[in-house]
């Protein structure tokens, strides 16, 4: 990809004479962030300013529906309708955009239909900046420039206005982009200063509700509420579509604040938000404050190399991992839930956004690594869903099962922090909520129990295939959940089922082909076809999904013709006349970075004893498929998994199976770097040699011991040490090639 920042980064290198253990004295790693990486082409990134994990994602909105602007913002666009507080970072679903706010003045009468007839400014990139934790914008059109940076639960704007007799904002609650319609609204005058009430909406969440209270730092001279477009008297409105205009005069280079707190319970839990972390009427405190908490997040992960772009390239999906999951309960603990009731989470923070078909793979694996602290309110959150429902979320949005995607892949989330340690959340609940999904009766899974298997449907999204190598994956991190608890009977029972994608095994083809109810495979089958029986796949990025068992999917389909097919996975290209969908994005060969079920194929020569095919590959996709640009990510990021992968992959390991805490070798990028532990413990990687050709590794060092297979663990990491890797531009055909086989249960201490 063309290197094309839109950012000056400032990096100060203290060249001291240091050693690579040595850290540079004042870096300040946010400087190497860039907020628009894959704001352009398939990435759908937001560039706002936000915390990490934080609720309110205030962001620019263009004001245009389509794919490309699923985020609200595209990179290619010229224009800015306003700014709304919530946005999903990278995914394919349009929901969100709540509460647009506009600033506007006498210069304020561009309208277009696209965007709903609402004013609108031309903008340039050249006035544009973005960083951790703060956004700014000139608006040509109005003269207006806008700052933007905000706490956990509050927006903070300020625009520094030019000289004007009609300056203000407008508030539109009508405003609405992609999937998401408001089903109603209510705007309450407070006083000349604030503004409150709630937009509730239905799209990808059918049942989303924002409260609100907005405050300004300087007192409208009028405020005029709209029911659709027709103004109405009195101090409130509630209708479908509202809004309301708040206007003032301004002297030239005057800045107004406004102060946004929200909450999906009440209109006061949204102004505790603001009584409680936005107290005082001081921007660039507040952006400090954004700034600092990001810096210090950025901290845990210390990386040391020569090519600046890879590292502006690692700060960045560093800080995109940590866009998604996002904060839910409000000030006062408080957040409406799945149930559509109001409940309050206590002792815990509620998050939401949890797009687990993605992030199960590798970005939960992630923060149980650098934020353990998180990890117990995570599963809290996830378990409070399971009280709700009755079963776990599996793509939950803004108090809302959306049913996205498929599996139940909080399962080996929950399953993945047992057995690293972590607490902090009821082990027997959890056990049961596991088991609660596994044995219901929706998406296939009730065929899926009675055949072993989910039958071919031509409904669409079936995805028959798919279904049973996730449930039969889940269904093992549920046998190894029981067995740790001493549950044999439940052990046996899920360790048989998670052998189920057998069942899909055609030894003629040798891929795991669809089959009907009465067990007939499907005719006129082609592996390269994507089809409704592969979720956004088709057979060959499918058939490696086998994470708890890839010696028994290397047996059933013969040693050699295994290794042939991996080989094959990379250069078998798709014939010109193939239709690929839009998610088939990144591709070698058959293999697509830009889609998730892809994402652990490169780790699998480990089991043909071919480690050095993996760095090869594992290389090839770091410093292609990734860029510190607008146009950086080559597919959809999705809520932190693609910056999670690289975030792994750069450091030389990545959780194949992720539920273990088995982490496989790759191919680092970083002559050093630490990983800051709890309790000041340290865990080093060191490959001095690396550069771009120094890809494979010639011997590995554990604590200055030979590292004889190609794992480490997740403990070995934790309790601190270093990872010594000797590179070289030549492979190193010997290394590892005698271990084949990852003994997953002997690894979990389950023997």
């Amino acid at each position: 990809m063309k290197y094309a920042s839109i950012i000056t980064f400032t990096l100060v290198l203290l060249l001291n004479g240091c050693s690579h253990s040595e850290q540079p004295a004042k870096e300040r790693l946010t400087s190497l962030v860039n907020p628009f990486m894959g704001s352009d082409g398939p990435g759908n990134t937001y560039p706002g300013a936000t915390v990490p994990f934080g609720m309110v994602q205030l962001s620019p909105d263009i004001g245009y529906s389509g794919w490309d602007r699923i985020a609200g913002y595209a990179w290619a666009d010229s224009i800015i309708t306003g700014f709304s507080h919530l946005h999903l970072s990278g995914t394919g679903a349009g929901d969100l955009y709540d509460i647009l706010l506009t600033p506007v003045n006498s210069q304020s009468v561009k309208t277009t239909p696209e965007n709903g007839h609402r004013p609108y400014s031309l903008f340039s990139h050249d006035q544009e900046h973005a960083e951790p934790g703060y956004y700014q914008v000139f608006l040509q059109d109005y003269g207006i420039n806008a700052e933007l940076t905000a706490t956990r639960r509050t927006g903070i704007h300020q625009y520094t206005f030019p000289q004007d007799d009609n300056s203000g904002f407008i508030i539109d609650l009508g405003y609405a982009l992609n999937w998401d319609w408001p089903t109603e609204t209510f705007l309450q005058i407070e006083d000349a200063q604030t503004i409150s009430g709630y937009r509730y909406s239905s799209g990808w969440a059918a049942d989303q509700r924002v409260y609100f209270v907005a405050r300004f730092s300087k007192p409208a001279t009028s405020i005029q509420l709209f029911k659709k477009e027709t103004a109405v008297d009195g101090p409130s409105v509630k209708d479908t579509h509202t809004k309301v205009d708040l206007r003032f005069a301004t002297s030239d280079n005057e800045k107004v604040m406004v102060k946004v707190g929200i909450s999906s319970a009440s209109i006061e839990g949204a102004a505790k938000a603001i009584e409680n972390e936005a107290p005082e009427w001081d921007f660039n405190a507040i952006k400090t404050a954004a700034s600092d908490t990001w810096e210090n997040q950025l901290q845990k992960i210390r990386v040391q190399s020569d090519n600046e772009t890879w590292k502006r390239t690692f700060y960045t999906t560093l800080y995109q991992s940590m866009l998604a999951p996002t904060l839910y309960s409000d000030a006062q603990g408080a957040y409406k839930g799945a149930d559509g009731h109001y409940h309050t989470a206590t002792g815990y923070d509620k998050y939401d956004t949890f797009s687990l078909w993605d992030t199960f793979r590798a970005a939960h694996p992630l923060y149980t690594l650098m934020h353990p602290e998180r990890v117990p309110d995570m599963i809290q959150s996830m378990l409070s869903h399971y009280r709700e429902t009755g079963l776990l979320p599996v793509w939950s949005m803004q108090g809302n099962e959306t049913n996205m995607m498929i599996g139940y892949h909080a399962v080996p989330v929950i399953v993945d922090a047992y057995f690293k340690g972590i607490g902090g959340f009821d082990v027997e609940e959890a056990y049961a909520a596991c088991k609660s999904n596994a044995l219901s009766s929706d998406h296939g899974i009730q065929e899926y129990r009675e055949l072993g298997y989910v039958p071919i449907s031509f409904d669409h999204e079936n995805w028959s295939v798919s279904k049973t190598l996730e449930y039969a994956y889940n269904d093992w991190c549920i046998a190894t959940f029981a067995k740790a608890l001493g549950k044999m009977d439940d052990y046996a029972y899920f360790l048989k089922r998670s052998e189920n994608w057998r069942h899909h095994f055609d030894a003629e083809s040798g891929f795991l082909r669809p089959k009907d109810a009465k067990g007939q495979f499907l005719k006129d089958f082609v592996a390269r076809d994507y089809t409704d029986h592969y979720c956004e796949s088709n057979a060959w990025h499918y058939f490696w999904f086998v994470p708890q068992n890839i010696e028994g999917l290397q047996s059933a389909l013969g040693k050699e013709r295994f290794s042939a097919r991996l080989d094959s996975m990379f250069t078998y290209d798709p014939y010109p006349s193939d239709e690929l969908p839009i998610f088939s994005t990144g591709m070698i060969g058959q293999y697509v970075h830009g889609n998730e079920p892809s994402h652990h194929v490169a780790y699998l020569y480990h089991y043909t004893g071919q480690a050095w095919k993996t760095q090869e590959r594992v290389r090839q996709i770091l410093t292609t498929m990734y860029a510190p640009e607008h146009y950086g990510h080559c597919g959809n990021e999705d809520c932190g998994q693609m910056s999670a992968w690289y975030t792994f992959s750069s450091l030389g390991f990545y959780p194949v199976n992720p539920s273990t805490g088995i982490y496989l070798i790759g191919s680092p990028l970083w002559k050093h770097a630490t990983i800051q532990l709890p309790g000041g413990k340290q865990f080093t990687v060191e490959a001095p040699e690396v550069d771009d050709t120094h890809l494979y590794i010639q011997e590995a060092f554990l604590n200055g011991e030979a590292l004889t297979r190609p794992w480490i663990t997740h403990s070995e990491i934790t309790n601190g040490g270093t990872l010594t890797f000797k590179m070289s531009p030549t492979p190193n055909l010997s290394l590892w090639h005698e271990v084949t086989e990852i003994p997953y249960l002997e690894l979990m201490n389950l023997p």
